[in-house]
């Protein structure tokens, strides 16, 4: 069965653009590409981060921007045609995610031979764009002269609890509907390896606080390096269970930090909420890396495009990430006393 899938793997890289997202000051996140290519050479990109001329945006888009500070210095294509092994007429289809504009981009410097990939209800909900639609939320310029399909998840298989669809055909990249926080919102899942996978969880959920800890992974007893050492995670350093369960906000070793999401302009909560459930059935698994878009926490510890990410088991990168988002607490760690 193995060798079988050994035909059925797909390469795998992440991109991460620098681009700087400010919101009130509090927060500077990264905002991760996918670009996977099956073993036939059919390649595509999962989102394609904030576009570099963000005065593009429909206004109703740069008027919610507002209260924000975004920035990119280089698009997706830019960044290929650079490094030169795969150009942007090499890829087939740019999959969004979903529409929002830091995962978006700009299509329109990809050729008109790139297909554009979106989830259920995204053409109802979305054409025309800008500027036929004043209001519109998307810009027409975005699936303008190329082919845009929406995915129709009705007869796929399913995996893990989502409804799927084998993109390519050949077992190596599923699409999966992951719907709440946003209309036609949608997860990846690629073979790594013939049993790993990397899950792309783009806005599924925002903070890994979301999906850990778990049943499957309680916190630890104790945990080296430390999170909350200076520098982050000192080799040498380490923190104890005690300390982790004063500062979760239900004092659990079993349940997520964040385990209620708040209401958010076209977010379905109890839809959302039950995506991220499942979710944290593919975040026990030993054998599937979930990356979420803005995941900052993952930085220092995955390799980045052009360097694949195929061997991110054997590396011990999931190892290495499952709690370095607790560095996000240090303020509160600081302020506990535990005897």
């Amino acid at each position: 069965m193995a060798q079988q899938l050994e035909s059925s793997v797909a390469r795998v890289s992440i991109i991460d653009r620098t681009t700087q997202v400010y919101c009130h000051e509090t927060l500077d996140c990264p905002s991760y590409v996918f670009l996977i290519e099956n073993p036939q050479g059919k390649r595509a990109l999962f989102d394609l981060d904030l576009r570099k001329d963000i005065e593009s945006f429909p206004p109703v888009i740069r008027d919610a921007m507002a209260n924000l500070q975004m920035n990119a210095n280089k698009d997706v294509a830019t960044i290929l045609s650079e490094d030169g092994r795969v150009l942007p007429s090499d890829i087939g289809s740019i999959i969004w995610s979903h529409w929002h504009c830091d995962h978006s981009g700009d299509p329109s410097t990809f050729p008109p031979s790139v297909d554009l990939v979106v989830g259920p209800g995204f053409k109802d909900a979305f054409l025309p764009g800008y500027p036929t639609n004043p209001n519109g939320l998307i810009l027409e310029s975005d699936y303008a002269g190329r082919q845009l399909q929406e995915i129709d998840f009705t007869n796929g298989p399913r995996i893990g609890g989502f409804r799927a669809i084998d993109l390519f055909g050949d077992e190596s990249f599923y699409l999966l509907d992951a719907p709440g926080n946003a209309t036609g919102h949608m997860c990846g899942l690629a073979r790594t390896t013939p049993s790993t996978f990397i899950f792309m969880g783009a806005d599924a959920c925002h903070h890994c606080g979301s999906l850990r800890p778990s049943p499957h992974h309680p916190l630890p007893g104790t945990l080296t390096p430390s999170p909350f050492s200076i520098p982050a995670h000192q080799p040498g350093t380490s923190c104890r269970k005690a300390l982790l369960e004063a500062i979760h906000p239900k004092h659990s070793p079993t349940q997520p930090f964040y385990s209620q999401l708040s209401e958010a302009p076209g977010r379905d909560v109890p839809v959302a909420e039950s995506t991220i459930q499942n979710m944290m059935a593919f975040d026990a698994c030993e054998d599937v890396l979930v990356v979420l878009a803005h995941d900052k926490s993952l930085l220092g510890v995955v390799d980045l495009f052009p360097t694949e990410v195929n061997e991110w088991k054997r590396k011990g990168w999931k190892e290495a990430g499952r709690w370095r988002f607790l560095r996000d607490f240090t303020d509160a760690a600081c302020n506990v006393s535990v005897s």
